[in-house]
C-alpha cells in the first residue's frame, strides 16, 4: 500500500528535480574533497598546518568556467536585449 502511495505518475518529476539537486550537490562534494588546496584529508598533509600556496589557490580558483565565461557579455540572450534595447531599430 505505502509504494502505490509515493510512486505515482505524478511524483516522477520531484524524484527527477531531487535526483538532480543530490547529483550536483554530491559533484561538487567530488569536486572540492579532490581538488581544493584548503581541504587535506591525508593525516600528512593535516600535519603540515596553514600552508601558503597561492599558485595552487589560484590555479583552483581560475577554473575551465571562469576562463570561458570572463570575456563574455553577461546576457542570456544577446540578441533578444539587443532587439529591445537598440534605439536604431525604432
Amino acid at each position: 500500500m505505502a509504494p502505490n502511495r509515493w510512486l505515482r505518475p505524478e511524483v516522477y518529476p520531484l524524484f527527477a528535480a531531487t535526483g538532480v539537486a543530490v547529483g550536483i550537490c554530491g559533484l561538487s562534494l567530488f569536486r572540492h574533497i579532490t581538488i581544493n588546496p584548503e581541504v587535506r584529508v591525508s593525516k600528512e598533509n593535516r600535519a603540515a598546518g596553514i600552508l601558503e600556496n597561492f599558485d595552487e589557490g589560484e590555479k583552483y580558483k581560475e577554473h575551465f568556467l571562469r576562463k570561458f565565461v570572463r570575456n563574455k557579455s553577461p546576457e542570456i540572450m544577446p540578441s533578444v536585449n539587443g532587439f529591445f534595447t537598440d534605439p536604431s531599430r525604432n
